[in-house]
């Protein structure tokens, strides 16, 4: 029996625009290019919570743009960070609507690795994981990273 570890051939990566999911996001995409794995850039969704108070005429937002707006936004983070417009066909990007967590562990169930970022907080509370990262170490299906923020000590 081979105990040698297999490079990953599926990894998926959370984002939210922020700069510590941009940290994760980097550390994915050159963990998927050194061992030829796919990379599946997850951007998770959820309508306002000023919905749940009733219909406002105001909110003219349509689920459909928002969803769009989201995917858009994941796009622009991953070309930022990739550095090219041009993204290779191994880099596939989504936005669901849900929960983070709850996207990111299922999109997780047949991965091989899931990545998210630390929410990077400073002093004693960076040691503090954000609910998603917590939720991500606790329960993923696979083997999960999670990136720390950048410390600037």
């Amino acid at each position: 029996m081979d105990n040698q570890l297999q490079p990953p051939h599926r990894i998926v990566v959370g984002i939210d625009g922020s700069e510590h999911a941009d940290r994760a996001l980097a550390w994915a995409l050159a963990e998927a290019r050194a061992h030829g794995a796919t990379l599946d850039v997850i951007a998770a969704w959820t309508l306002p919570a000023e919905w749940a108070q009733g219909y406002n005429p105001e909110w003219v937002v349509d689920i459909e743009s928002m969803g769009q707006r989201t995917a858009d936004e994941a796009r622009e983070s991953v070309v930022s960070v990739y550095g090219s417009e041009e993204l290779p066909d191994w880099i596939h990007i989504s936005a669901i609507e849900g929960p983070a967590s709850t996207v990111l562990l299922e999109r997780a169930e047949d991965a091989d690795l899931v990545v998210v970022g630390s929410r990077g907080r400073g002093g004693i509370t960076r040691l503090i994981l954000g609910s998603v990262s917590n939720a991500v170490i606790h329960h993923a299906p696979c083997p999960a990273v999670v990136v720390p923020a950048e410390d600037h000590h």
